[in-house]
């Protein structure tokens, strides 16, 4: 590729539409990168914002693609805790509703995960697929563990640090540290860059603050997830991280949150480990995924399961 595509095609990356979007009450925002064919939909995690996806955006070059600041995230409007996480499900399904997007490949990472189920299980029509990246969709018994003891006022990411100089101060003081020194730098500048707002005072502050991001772990547990799995009946792929250990925290993204038989209580899914890949799978591996993508892509346009 010549210097001045490569330039383009940064360039587009950098500039999507920015939709403004009324959904349950609360002012969301997506953006969306305008291309050609089925609409692939990427949704973030817990903590993240739609930004974060730019470096898989720039591997699939010509395609449409759509990633929403999910509520309480990015650029979105702030929901009221207590958090549950079905609702984050129903929000996404208003995004593509507003948009009137049909055969999407949704595409989830953690909670986003959750919530592609959530939207797919309640608007099959909408969805041709889902591509889920160690969606937080955990054991039953885990579940029930969660729902009744971890509370945002215990949950270890508060004590993160809130505010920051400047995007560049963030992103040094983060390379070297772990999860984020195994990430691609492109995703964790994106991360600094789009994910702090201006604070009173000067200075930055996260767009989605410890004490917000805490109350959202905190509803990972709430909701029936379970009852909603065999209403999705088209392909599903899930990709996991490395699994729990005996004695692996709760809040150790080094492995996988993700129940080990979640892929058979799907009418058709598929399950895959990545002993090699921590929790933060798109972060590590943008590449790859952006390929996968349009492998999957690919196949499902074609008519393959």
């Amino acid at each position: 590729m010549s210097e001045r595509a490569a330039a383009a095609r940064h360039a587009f990356t950098e500039q999507p539409l920015r939709h403004e979007i009324a959904v349950n009450g609360l002012g969301l925002v997506a953006w969306e990168w305008p291309g050609e064919g089925d609409p692939i939909l990427l949704v973030h995690a817990t903590g993240f914002h739609a930004r974060c996806w730019q470096a898989v955006v720039e591997a699939l070059p010509g395609r449409r693609i759509v990633a929403p600041d999910m509520p309480s995230h990015g650029q979105s409007g702030r929901k009221t805790p207590p958090y549950d996480w079905i609702h984050f499900g129903e929000d996404l399904l208003g995004v593509v509703e507003a948009l009137g997007l049909r055969r999407v490949l949704g595409v989830g990472h953690s909670m986003g995960g959750h919530a592609v189920v959530v939207a797919a299980a309640k608007a099959p029509e909408r969805f041709r697929g889902l591509m889920l990246l160690d969606p937080v969709i955990v054991a039953p018994e885990v579940g029930a563990l969660v729902a009744g003891g971890v509370t945002a006022e215990a949950h270890p990411i508060r004590k993160r640090r809130n505010r920051w100089q400047s995007p560049q101060e963030m992103f040094d003081a983060f390379r070297g540290k772990q999860p984020y020194a195994a990430w691609d730098p492109r995703v964790l500048m994106d991360y600094c860059r789009y994910g702090l707002e201006a604070a009173e005072g000067g200075g930055y502050v996260l767009a989605c603050p410890p004490d917000l991001e805490a109350e959202v772990y905190a509803g990972a547990g709430s909701g029936d997830i379970y009852a909603l799995l065999a209403r999705v009946r088209m392909p599903v792929e899930i990709i996991r991280a490395r699994a729990r250990r005996p004695g692996d925290s709760l809040f150790d993204f080094s492995c996988s949150p993700t129940w080990e038989r979640l892929a058979a209580r799907f009418p058709d899914a598929s399950d895959e480990q990545l002993a090699d890949c921590s929790h933060f799978i798109p972060m590590e591996r943008p590449g790859w995924l952006a390929a996968r993508i349009a492998r999957t892509d690919a196949r499902l346009r074609a008519g393959g399961g």
